[in-house]
């Protein structure tokens, strides 16, 4: 569409922030045009610049996690121990719109980045505070990644856990990318807010929260007082026709019948077993459900027998709900990510595809996604647009402020 405009043009946005979470709100903020200034400290940046790094990662000369956090940035390496530091993001605070930070509270204190000293600054400053666990409480200092403050307190490693299995592992930045939507939503609410009022504001998220929030439904129960016995073993399921099975040339697939009375009969057919739809032990729901044990005996060899490629031809013919459990090498052959939006082209040549943003609106355009920067590639210019001259950013370099 040759209207479609950028949305977020204009808006000059400081991430000072680490790693996933925060930086990946800011991440969407450049997608759909902000200019979006990647704040590093001196000497080594972003740690998520070396995520890839880190043991048990897939092993990558490119750094993909970086390449995703911070396409479409600038970066400006900055010490912001020194008073001349500070003074540089004091500088861009006054022409911003939006600063992003989740600095634990006592080294924002410390470095003057509070939204109480930099509110003053700039009445039209929208300040996002990320945290672990939030802004107040007994935990508010504590240090939050996805893994603990996510995952682990929210309940959800332990409801995934089976039986007297250990609790479940969190994939890497499982928790981080939709809390940053939720970050980034935020912001979006504050901005809008700002066009009524004329003035900023503070936003807050935290791991913590959204953890809760994306267990919603057993969180909400435990509230009410009652909780789910344990996940049972796969030989024992709580629904026979709503759970996995694996296929012959060893792929995974989940049974998903909502519409249980509805698809059953069809079930029987597509597996070669009308008889089934009409045994005593399985002819109604209630049965089902009273002894799914047995009927996961039954069906379990069933699909054992046969190939993925042969069960996904044949549920669908039959109009079964179910789904490939994917594997990770499945993604970049993954025709309906593609057609999603999901999967889209980088400028980038070192990295050719890349995640969309998970939305699309008409009208709307994004940027294309580009290269994540080099530590302190656009240090000079963005010093020259914070009104700095030739000789006060050879100062600052001299002077180990920046590189």
């Amino acid at each position: 569409m040759s209207d479609r405009i950028l949305p977020l043009a204009g808006l000059k946005v400081i991430d000072a922030a680490s790693f996933i979470a925060a930086p990946a709100a800011a991440t969407v903020l450049a997608d759909f045009g902000a200019d979006v200034i990647k704040v590093e400290e001196k000497g080594e940046g972003d740690p998520n610049r070396r995520l890839h790094q880190l043991p048990g990662m897939p092993p990558h000369d490119v750094p993909y996690s970086w390449a995703l956090d911070s396409r479409g940035k600038r970066s400006l390496a900055v010490d912001l121990k020194q008073p001349a530091g500070r003074e540089v993001v004091t500088r861009l605070v006054r022409r911003a719109d939006i600063f992003i930070t989740n600095f634990p509270f006592q080294v924002r204190e410390r470095l003057g980045l509070r939204y109480e000293d930099l509110a003053p600054l700039n009445d039209r400053l929208i300040y996002a505070s990320f945290s672990g666990y939030g802004e107040t409480g007994p935990d508010r200092d504590r240090p939050g990644f996805d893994t603990n403050a996510y995952f682990a307190r929210s309940g959800i490693s332990h409801a995934l856990r089976v039986a007297d299995g250990p609790p479940s592992q969190a994939v890497p930045g499982g928790g981080d990318r939709p809390t940053a939507m939720s970050l980034f939503a935020g912001i979006l609410m504050a901005l809008m807010l700002r066009e009524r009022t004329g003035k900023g504001t503070r936003v807050t998220s935290s791991l913590l929260a959204n953890g809760l929030w994306a267990n919603g439904v057993l969180a909400q129960a435990s509230l009410l007082g009652t909780v789910p016995g344990p996940r049972r073993p796969r030989h024992d399921p709580w629904n026979a026709v709503g759970t996995q099975y694996r296929s012959r040339d060893g792929r995974w697939f989940v049974l998903n019948l909502v519409q249980e009375e509805k698809l059953w009969p069809r079930l029987c057919e597509a597996i070669g077993r009308p008889d089934l739809a009409t045994d005593p032990r399985f002819d109604q729901l209630k049965k089902r459900r009273a002894d799914p044990k047995a009927l996961f005996a039954i069906l379990d060899p069933i699909f054992a027998g046969r190939d993925w490629a042969d069960w996904a031809a044949t549920l669908s013919r039959f109009d079964i709900t179910f789904g490939l459990i994917a594997e990770l090498r499945d993604i970049p052959g993954d025709e309906q990510a593609v057609h999603a939006g999901a999967v889209v082209p980088s400028d980038d040549p070192a990295v050719g595809r890349t995640i969309a943003a998970p939305f699309h609106v008409d009208g709307i355009a994004r940027r294309a996604p580009g290269p994540a920067p080099g530590l302190g590639q656009d240090t000079d210019a963005i010093l020259a647009e914070a009104g700095y001259d030739g000789a006060a950013i050879a100062k600052l370099r001299a002077d180990g402020i920046v590189t």
